[in-house]
């Protein structure tokens, strides 16, 4: 993960400004500051970080879940663009494991709620965009 990271890091323009949060993205966004763009990247590793750190499948769910609602009720008042990147997990076979049962099934909740909440919603499938959902502006 430290190689990925660091790669991904390098990817970056250097004026950009990161924030290496691994749970409390919550937190995280409140010090964003005055950025015009904020990007989470990404919602799978909140997920799993999560769920490797506790081994109450419903105490974790009941974090991520607080925090995913603390986190979009911050973005509601915040100016600035926010854009979150995630996994699709659901459309693959059925996970073996239960801990992988449980993950596909909690990422996919978390993605619910952040597509209920954004204004515009992206799948990206071999690197093309299909847009799932449009801003009112755009209507």
């Amino acid at each position: 993960m430290t190689a990925r990271i660091a790669r991904h890091q390098k990817e970056r323009p250097g004026h950009w400004r990161s924030i290496e949060e691994p749970y409390r993205i919550d937190e995280a966004l409140q010090k964003t500051g005055e950025a015009d763009i904020v990007i989470v990247d990404c919602l799978t590793l909140f997920v799993s970080n999560w769920l490797l750190r506790y081994e109450d499948e419903h105490a974790c769910e009941q974090i991520v879940r607080r925090i995913t609602r603390d986190f979009l009720e911050l973005a509601r008042s915040h100016r600035h663009t926010i854009i979150c990147v995630s996994n699709e997990t659901g459309l693959g076979v059925v996970p073996e494991t239960r801990i992988g049962r449980v993950f596909r099934d909690l990422l996919g909740r978390v993605n619910q709620d952040f597509a209920a909440a954004a204004d515009e919603v992206y799948l990206l499938v071999a690197g093309l965009p299909l847009q799932l959902k449009r801003s009112k502006e755009s209507l």
